[in-house]
C-alpha cells in the first residue's frame, strides 16, 4: 500500500504497527477528530478549511486510521470527516465512527442512527465500526437490544467491515466485554502514563495486557489526557525532564511511552492546530517498541509520582487569569478540580471536595458561569486549557 498518491511527501513519515491478528498494518498515529479546530469557540462549527489542511497533511504523511463518532463536535464531525475522505483518500485510510449506545433503546434506533451515518459520512461501509462509551450500563443495553446480532448482520452485507467497542469503566467490566462476545476484532481504551492503573474510569495496564492476550488490536484514547500532559509542566516536573540526554515536550514523553509498549496498535490524537499536527507526526516517525531505556522509563515514572503529588492539572495559582469578564473564580476552581481529580479512585474524599466547592465557590462565581471567551487563557503562563478545565470542573463539581 502507498501513501503517496497526492503531493509529494517529505519526511518525517509516520511509522506502522500490527493491528491485532490483521493482515494490515496501522499508523501509530491516529487522527482523533473530536478537538478540530472551531469558529468563534462554537464546538458545532468547524474551521473547515483549517481542519481539512490538518487532516489531509496527516493522511500524506501516512497517518491511516480516522476516528470519529456520532455526538463529535455537536454531531458534525462525521459530516466533515466524510468531505475530507473524498479526492480517494478513502481508498488509503482506514474509517472509524461509533454507534452512541446512550441514545439507543432499540434495533429500529440502530437503524435509523447506522444509516444517518452512512449518509454523513458519504459513504457505504464503515471500516472499523464500534460501540460508544461502552460500561456496565451499556454493556447491558446491548444485549437488551441484541445489538451484536445486528452488528453481524451489518457486516454481513458489508456495510460494517470489523467491530470493536470503546471503553470507560472499571476492569471487571472490561473483562466481561471482552470475554462476552467472540466477535471483537479491537477495542478502544482511555490510556497514558497518568491512567496506567485500573480505576473507575479505565482498565489501564492489566487491561491492555488481557486485551493483547487475545489477540485483538488496542487503539488509545486519551493518550495526552485530553491535552493535560502536553501543558508546560511545574519546575519540579521540568527538572525531571531536564534529567534525560533526549530531550522531548511533554506531549511527546507521553505519546513516546505509549509507542514504547508493542501491545498498543494505534494511538489517537485529538489535534486541533496544524503545529500539533506536524509535531505528532514527526514524534511517530521516531517511534518504535522497546525504544526507551530504563533511565528514560524511570524518569516518567517518577514525573507520575510528582503530578499526583504536586496536582494533575499544573496550575500554579499565580492569578494571572484574574479578573475573570464573568467573575469566574478560575484558581480556585481548578485548585479544587486538580483535588477532586487527584482522588479520582476515592469516592468518599471526592464527595468531601464537591461539598467544599459547594461552600467555598459562590454561585456568582462558579465554574458554570464561563462563556468561553479565552481570555484566561492568552494570559496563562503556563497554557493551560482553561476553558476545557472550567467545562469539566462544572460537570464534576457543580
Amino acid at each position: 500500500m502507498t501513501y503517496h498518491t497526492h503531493a509529494a511527501c517529505e519526511e518525517p513519515f509516520v511509522k506502522y504497527r500490527r493491528f491485532g491478528t490483521l493482515d494490515w498494518k496501522v499508523s501509530a498515529l491516529g487522527f482523533g477528530a473530536m478537538r478540530l479546530p472551531v469558529i468563534g469557540g462554537d464546538r458545532g462549527k468547524i474551521d473547515e478549511a483549517e481542519a481539512l489542511k490538518m487532516v489531509r497533511y496527516a493522511f500524506d504523511h501516512g497517518v491511516n486510521y480516522i476516528d470519529t463518532a456520532y455526538p463529535y463536535h455537536a454531531g458534525s464531525s462525521e459530516r466533515f470527516v466524510g468531505r475530507a475522505l473524498k479526492d480517494g483518500y478513502h481508498e488509503k485510510v482506514k474509517l472509524a465512527t461509533k454507534m452512541p449506545m446512550r441514545l439507543v433503546n432499540s434495533r429500529e434506533d440502530l437503524d435509523r442512527i447506522f444509516n444517518e451515518q452512512l449518509d454523513k459520512l458519504q459513504t457505504d461501509h464503515i471500516d472499523f465500526y464500534l460501540f460508544h462509551g461502552v460500561n456496565r450500563d451499556r454493556w447491558q443495553k446491548i444485549m437488551d437490544v441484541n445489538a451484536l446480532d445486528w452488528a453481524e448482520r451489518e457486516m454481513a452485507s458489508g456495510r460494517i467491515g470489523l467491530l470493536g467497542f470503546s471503553f470507560h469503566d472499571t476492569y471487571e467490566v472490561f473483562e466481561e466485554v471482552l470475554d462476552g462476545y467472540d466477535g471483537w476484532t479491537f477495542c478502544q481504551i482511555q490510556y497514558n502514563y497518568v491512567d496506567a492503573e485500573s480505576s473507575h474510569r479505565t482498565p489501564g495496564t492489566r487491561g491492555l495486557k488481557y486485551v493483547a492476550s487475545k489477540g485483538l488490536a488496542i487503539v488509545v484514547m486519551e493518550g495526552i489526557q485530553g491535552g493535560n500532559l502536553a501543558v508546560t509542566p511545574p519546575e519540579e516536573i521540568q527538572a525531571i525532564w531536564n534529567e534525560a540526554e533526549t530531550h522531548r515536550t511533554p506531549a511527546e514523553w507521553a505519546l513516546q511511552w505509549l509507542w514504547n509498549q508493542p501491545e498498543i496498535s494505534v494511538v489517537l490524537s485529538g489535534m486541533s492546530t496544524m503545529n500539533q499536527v506536524i509535531e505528532n507526526v514527526e514524534s511517530a516517525n521516531r517511534s518504535e517498541p522497546h525504544n526507551l531505556p530504563a533511565e528514560e522509563l524511570s524518569l516518567i515514572s517518577r514525573v507520575r509520582s510528582k503530578i499526583f503529588e504536586h496536582g494533575f492539572i499544573g496550575c500554579t495559582g499565580c492569578q494571572y487569569c484574574q479578573p475573570c469578564p464573568q467573575d469566574v473564580a478560575i484558581p480556585d476552581i481548578l485548585a479544587l478540580y486538580n483535588e477532586y481529580y487527584t482522588k479520582r479512585d476515592d469516592s468518599s474524599t471526592q464527595q468531601e471536595i464537591k461539598n467544599k466547592y459547594s461552600t467555598s465557590i459562590t454561585p456568582e462565581r462558579g465554574a458554570g458561569l464561563c462563556v468561553q471567551c479565552g481570555e484566561c487563557e492568552d494570559k496563562c503562563p503556563q497554557q493551560l486549557p482553561i476553558r476545557n478545565l472550567l467545562a469539566r470542573a462544572a460537570r464534576s463539581l457543580e
